[in-house]
């Protein structure tokens, strides 16, 4: 196995791995395996929505509507449906699954077309594939939330929008500002690292 392929694959593995294993109540192989090929298969017309919509990188913010929003009809057309999905952790496992699935075809297509792909497969692994694991988890999180504690619609929209926002901001700064796309990214992960946190607290706290 190269470098190259181990850059582009390692980072979403990873991440795909620790939060399979943080949930205390395991999910079935088959149905993550599933959902991770699923979010690959989900570039596939997000790529066709992009070229339609997305004339030049001045637009490229608009593939934050496009990309999270198939995201999410597929968690709610696919995993809601699921009789293992039955806790709010569930939707953020399958939510981040779908979205590093999405990430990981992604990486191999920006990666394996630049002239320097360890040198993008690297970048990436610190910038791009943290924005589609943290959206996964915030719109889990909130999706959770809806399905299985307050059926508040509230929730359901909130699921989508923090996912939308979060993309299409980075998206938007990555060809203005560095920097801003930096912060954006950096309150992204602080934000999806406490949700996260709340809901292993009360795995935990429910398990005792």
């Amino acid at each position: 196995m190269n470098l190259t392929l181990i850059l582009t694959l390692a980072p979403p593995l990873l991440i795909v791995a620790y939060i399979i294993k943080a949930d205390k109540f395991p999910e079935p192989t088959g149905l993550c395996i599933s959902t991770f090929l699923l979010g690959c298969l989900l570039c596939i017309p997000a790529a066709s929505l992009n070229s339609y919509f997305i004339p030049d990188l001045s637009y490229a913010y608009l593939a934050g509507f496009t990309e999270e929003t198939l995201k999410f009809a597929a968690i709610y057309f696919y995993i809601r449906t699921k009789t293992d999905f039955d806790e709010p952790m569930d939707a953020i496992v399958y939510g981040t699954l779908i979205s590093l699935g999405f990430a990981t075809l992604e990486n191999f297509q920006y990666v394996y077309s630049a002239g320097n792909p360890d040198f993008i497969a690297i970048l990436r692994s610190f910038t791009a594939i943290p924005l589609h694991a943290c959206c996964g988890i915030i719109m889990g999180y909130y999706f959770g939330l809806y399905i299985f504690k307050e059926r508040d619609k509230l929730n359901l929209i909130k699921s989508l929008f923090f996912a939308i926002a979060f993309h299409a901001s980075y998206n938007y700064f990555a060809t203005r500002n560095i920097l801003l796309m930096f912060i954006v990214l950096i309150v992204l992960v602080m934000f999806a690292k406490k949700l996260h946190k709340l809901l292993k607290t009360e795995q935990l706290s429910n398990q005792s």
